[in-house]
């Protein structure tokens, strides 16, 4: 088991390189299963995660290479349908290959998944999709069993807390097998929904409506294995920009893409800081006069909520009370207790948080109970005073590729040690 240890009070400087997103690799790599071939994704992150989809589809029969960036993966000889609880339980994206098996088996049986501890996560809209394409959906020992010929249907996705990513994902997948048109309306608009998309479209799948609510997809009848670059990550990319500004620094986060940052570089230039942005990278500096935000977490192109925990620790640098509402998980408030230990001043209230700024954050022993509250802890680790402790540190290699490796390439004192 690692720790990271910083000792904090440095103003970052430099220039970092963002990794490729995470959220849109794993689909694309579910993606593969639909069509046997032999697929080549660039700008891979070498991440938990990856590694984790990557067994996955080698338990199905896959072959899967990965040669630094350049992930290869050879389905053709799949023979398996069945996705097993000790890999799905430890990622929640695993879901996602329930879509593509049915798509080319007709059947499935997938575990239901896991991943981090941020609130309650059901998967009830992957399912009625499912159900609304033609398949028989029955739950054995915690296994989400189903078969059946798909047939295009109209589908609504939007629940309770809006759109869902994975869910829109997992049934623009199986509509791929479906014969006929699938209209999916309250589909998620996600940047990673579009790599998605655009993936289908090169194996010669025909879309419509990409990046909007309402999507039409056709069955693909002479589908082709492809290649393809996955786009930059834009969590990574925030997280970045906040560790500069959270520290007073100078950073300059290279190879984003700018549209998707809108809602994080807009909320910065309303507390008073600085933006300079050109082709392919931003740089955001602080300003010499700050002000409090109000920051509510919406679907994109939304603030998202996995920036939610980073820029609640950007919030405690700033003068006077920001308020925090997380309405995407109203429970996604576990990074609160261990910033109160480094000695933030947060009251929440229900999905809502109330950060009094202008407090001086202390070095502490933390605990990381999931993928961004571990990053949010590093962030307040840069900017205390003294040494944090960051315990768990497996929650951000599932989403951050050798992060102590970049923060110190820009002046971070931050070491990663076995406890």
């Amino acid at each position: 088991m690692y720790v990271f240890l910083i000792e904090g009070g440095v103003g970052l400087k430099g220039e970092v390189e963002v990794s490729g997103a995470k959220n849109a690799v794993l689909p694309l790599m579910a993606a593969t299963i639909i069509h046997p071939g032999i697929y080549r994704i660039e700008n891979v992150p070498q991440l938990t995660d990856v590694r984790t989809m990557s067994r996955l589809l080698e338990t199905l029969g896959g072959r899967v290479e990965l040669s630094g960036s350049s992930l290869s993966i050879d389905t053709r000889d799949l023979n398996n349908w069945t996705a097993p609880y000790e890999i799905v339980s430890t990622m929640r994206a695993s879901v996602c290959v329930l879509g593509p098996l049915l798509a080319r088996f007709g059947r499935a049986k997938v575990s239901y998944p896991g991943g981090c501890v941020i609130g309650t996560r059901p998967i009830d809209l992957h399912l009625k999709g499912m159900r609304a394409l033609g398949a028989e959906i029955e739950m054995e020992d915690g296994y989400v069993v189903a078969r059946g010929r798909l047939r295009g249907r109209r589908v609504f996705l939007q629940g309770n807390m809006g759109p869902t990513v994975l869910g829109t994902a997992n049934v623009m997948m199986a509509a791929v097998g479906a014969e006929g048109e699938t209209i999916i309306e309250g589909a998620a608009c996600e940047p990673e929904v579009v790599e998605l998309g655009r993936f289908l479209q090169k194996m010669g799948v025909e879309i419509e409506g990409l990046g909007s609510p309402r999507m039409v997809i056709r069955g693909g009848e002479n589908l082709r294995e492809t290649d393809h670059r996955v786009i930059p990550d834009r969590i990574e990319a925030g997280t970045f920009i906040l560790a500069g500004v959270i520290t007073g620094g100078e950073v300059r986060v290279k190879g984003v893409i700018r549209e998707h940052l809108s809602a994080l570089l807009d909320l910065l230039h309303t507390s008073g800081c600085f933006i300079e942005e050109g082709e392919d990278w931003v740089e955001v500096t602080r300003g010499e006069r700050l002000y409090p935000l109000q920051v509510t977490t919406h679907p994109y192109p939304g603030f998202p909520t996995d920036l939610q925990a980073q820029m609640m620790v950007y919030l405690t640098t700033l003068p006077g009370i920001s308020i925090v509402q997380e309405r995407v998980f109203p429970d996604r408030f576990m990074h609160v207790a261990e910033l109160l230990r480094m000695g933030a001043r947060i009251h929440r209230e229900g999905s809502r948080a109330f950060v009094i700024g202008e407090t001086t954050l202390h070095g502490a022993p933390v605990m990381a109970s999931d993928l961004r509250a571990s990053a949010a802890l590093v962030l307040a680790g840069l900017r205390a005073e003294g040494t944090t402790e960051v315990r768990r540190v497996y929650h951000i290699d599932r989403g951050y590729e050798k992060i102590e490796e970049k923060l110190s390439r820009l002046g971070a004192r931050i070491r990663r040690v076995r406890e």
